[in-house]
């Protein structure tokens, strides 16, 4: 596995088509995250004023726009980008893991209500499904997550408040959207069982993590 140091977007959009699989953050597998292959100076750092800058934060929305690859919660829970390439394998081999919602569900209701729309930020979507009481909003991101799991909802893009000056600021928020509708249904289908999506991607992982135990490879990838 290629590393070099990464200095900007364009060259962390080159890392993920080269590797295909990368977790944002920390993955369990010391060196195999996004935030482990950057710069020193583009990894977060806090100011005396209560400000902050992260250069790899701000990466995300051109990575995701014009990367050619997915962003989602797809690693453990936890955030990162798929390759295009690797896409079609992965969301296969999840979709067996993780079936197409029963009718009537939570989770049905959540991707239906997304379809209608199209594309809706997190807490357009949440408000919309009606978990709008007290200690709601953890509890709907559980369910959101088990659906990115399953390769049935991804980021199209991160939204910013925009200060009087006209300038972004904050975290952003994700601008969700079914895999479908971003790239076509083409793109999630995939010729191979699940199984042998599955054995492809983690003879993949192994080629370019050769010293890690199978068991953490597999991990990332179920």
């Amino acid at each position: 596995m290629n590393s070099s140091e990464i200095y900007n977007a364009a060259q962390l959009i080159e890392r993920i088509q080269q590797i295909g699989f990368l977790p944002l953050l920390d993955s369990g597998i010391v060196g195999f995250s996004a935030e482990e292959m950057v710069a020193e100076d583009c990894r977060y750092v806090t100011f005396p004023d209560g400000g902050w800058d992260w250069p790899l934060w701000k990466w995300k929305g051109p990575v995701v726009t014009e990367g050619n690859c997915v962003y989602g919660k797809f690693f453990n829970k936890k955030a990162g980008f798929i390759s295009r390439e690797w896409w079609a394998d992965l969301c296969n081999y999840r979709r067996s893991q993780h079936p197409v919602p029963e009718a009537g569900t939570i989770e049905d209701v959540i991707l239906a209500t997304l379809q209608e729309h199209g594309s809706l930020i997190t807490r357009q979507l949440r408000s919309l499904c009606g978990f709008t009481g007290p200690k709601m909003r953890s509890k709907f991101d559980g369910y959101v997550t088990r659906l990115q799991m399953g390769c049935h909802i991804v980021t199209e893009d991160f939204v910013y408040p925009v200060d009087k000056h006209g300038h972004n600021y904050g975290w952003g928020w994700s601008l969700l959207t079914t895999p479908e509708q971003l790239y076509g249904t083409d793109a999630c289908r995939c010729s191979r069982s699940p199984e042998e999506s599955f054995q492809r991607m983690l003879a993949h992982l192994q080629t370019i993590l050769p010293d890690v135990e199978e068991k953490k490879l597999r991990r990332i990838l179920i």
